[in-house]
């Protein structure tokens, strides 16, 4: 086991960025109107990172990735035509889906889990895996955000990620969920479509809140004024190959229509309830 905030060489330190890219990149028609993202697609980890001092069996629970995600998501950029961004390294390791200055960047716990080598991780350990895992994903995705726009027709992001059906011990009742913000282009073409089937129960910002500072819909989206939205799928229903092909099959037609519609690529700046002017506004409200 690693003495991360002891040693002053670190494991990515030791050359271990030369065996382990923390980005996959699908490509796809970039004037096409729709971006792809997971970021939390695989529970892979640098090799001189072991496990984190964690039981294997502990990454293949959904706090290593999001199960389903990746396939879902390499479904659909198949079938869409659309490029893709995905990270590679488990979320254990350090989370893209949080802001650098997030406390829940690197998890010490997770689900009831001990992570070992991150319960005493410095700063220096941290910023490391932040400038050769976080920053290179975001980068990857910047870049390609910057690319599409110029193509002349801003993109749509959306990003796939997925939910463990049972949470301590209490059974989630929806099919997937809808996470967005203040931007309601795209959530409210998501939610519409899929009330057409009367056997779904969707979520609407369940069983979180799409509202979150510097996340990547934050930092990528909502910034730039771009289009967007979270999808998340109950884990047991992608959990396969025909789980992820059925679900493939339900959200193709969907984010065609989403992409069809021109007011999807028109930038537009809702800000975010997340933003430090709205929340103190939120809290004079209610006095």
């Amino acid at each position: 086991m690693h003495s991360l905030n002891r040693d002053s060489t670190s494991p990515l330190e030791a050359g271990v960025a030369q065996d382990f890219e923390p980005v996959e990149i699908l490509a796809g028609n970039e004037s096409g109107g729709l971006l792809l993202l997971c970021d939390h697609a695989r529970n892979e980890l640098p090799q001189a990172y072991g496990t984190l001092g964690l039981p294997r069996a502990q990454l293949e629970r959904h706090i290593g990735y999001d199960i389903g995600a990746r396939d879902l998501t390499h479904t659909l950029a198949a079938r869409l035509g659309a490029p893709a961004v995905l990270t590679t390294f488990s979320r254990l390791l350090i989370d893209p889906n949080r802001g650098e200055d997030d406390p829940t960047l690197v998890m010490r716990i997770s689900d009831g889990a001990l992570i070992p080598e991150n319960a005493y991780i410095g700063a220096e350990e941290r910023q490391k895996r932040i400038e050769r895992c976080y920053r290179p994903y975001h980068e990857t995705v910047s870049a390609t955000l910057d690319r599409m726009t110029a193509s002349g027709r801003p993109p749509v992001i959306i990003s796939i990620h997925s939910f463990t059906a049972i949470w301590r011990g209490w059974a989630r009742p929806w099919h997937t969920s809808i996470l967005w913000d203040l931007d309601p282009r795209v959530p409210d073409i998501l939610f519409a479509a899929l009330a057409r089937d009367p056997a779904l129960i969707v979520g609407d910002n369940e069983p979180y809140d799409g509202a979150l500072r510097n996340d990547t819909m934050y930092k990528h989206a909502t910034t730039r004024g771009l289009a967007h939205a979270l999808i998340e799928v109950r884990q047991d229903l992608i959990g396969n190959a025909q789980g992820v092909a059925d679900w493939a099959d339900r959200l193709e037609p969907i984010l065609r229509e989403v992409n069809a519609v021109e007011e999807t690529h028109v930038v537009r700046h809702y800000g975010s309830r997340a933003d430090p002017s709205r929340t103190r506004q939120a809290l004079r409200n209610r006095t």
